[in-house]
């Protein structure tokens, strides 16, 4: 793809009512710039096998903190945009050895990322475990759906 591509499809304007309803309410629900949800989308695109995995190893107790894994991947697919935002917009400040070559320097970036990411599943997991013990943090997963 090129330069002109990817910032054509960056830019393009997502048509909400074409995204699962649960994505919808959460991108809604935290007030997502319109910006961004481009980024949603695709991160929800590519990241259910692993999200779903995550998913499948929760207790179930935990799982009943949302009522499916729709709603559970959706949270996870925008805690994942704005992380994947506040990383890039670090990148331009990252020190990196003078030697690196701009291929492992883009490879560098991408393992950051994907750290980043994997990181908001396993944060999001830890959440709905503790939200079985504490009534207001299930409240406030609740309250994302509650419409």
């Amino acid at each position: 793809m090129s330069d002109t591509q990817a910032n054509e499809q960056a830019t393009q304007k997502v048509d909400l009512s074409t995204v699962s309803a649960e994505l919808r309410q959460v991108i809604e629900f935290d007030e997502v710039p319109e910006g961004m949800h481009n980024m949603v989308v695709s991160i929800h695109e590519v990241s259910e096998e692993a999200v779903r995995e995550s998913w499948n190893e929760l207790p179930a107790s935990a799982q009943n903190i949302v009522d499916n894994f729709e709603q559970f991947h959706a949270l996870v697919s925008v805690s994942q945009a704005f992380a994947g935002v506040n990383l890039m917009e670090e990148f331009p400040t990252l020190d990196l050895p003078k030697d690196m070559t701009e291929e492992q320097q883009e490879a560098y970036r991408a393992e950051l990322l994907n750290e980043v990411l994997m990181k908001c599943v396993k944060d999001m997991c830890k959440q709905m475990k503790k939200a079985r013990r504490d009534p207001l943090l299930k409240k406030d997963f609740k309250d994302v759906f509650a419409r």
